[in-house]
């Protein structure tokens, strides 16, 4: 990951932007000590909702499952 000093990142602010919004994250520091971490965010809708599905399978027994060892664990 590239770090620029403070000056670099005033200097070049649109071009370091631009950098970033493409997803090339990079660190602004100040007198060698990082300072903050800018990276691109998500797009909205960006989420990918159902992209397991029809993956995996919950047993019909599922909310059972262990149920006598819990009940020995908490009768003693």
């Amino acid at each position: 990951m590239k770090t620029v000093n403070m000056h670099q990142a005033k200097t070049n602010l649109s071009r370091l932007v631009a950098a970033a919004a493409n997803g090339e994250s990079f660190i602004i520091a100040r007198a060698g000590k990082p300072l903050v971490k800018v990276e691109p965010i998500a797009p909205e809708g960006s989420r990918r909702l159902g992209f397991l599905a029809g993956q995996g399978a919950v047993p019909d027994d599922f909310d059972s499952i262990g149920a006598e060892a819990i009940k020995e664990a908490f009768s003693q």
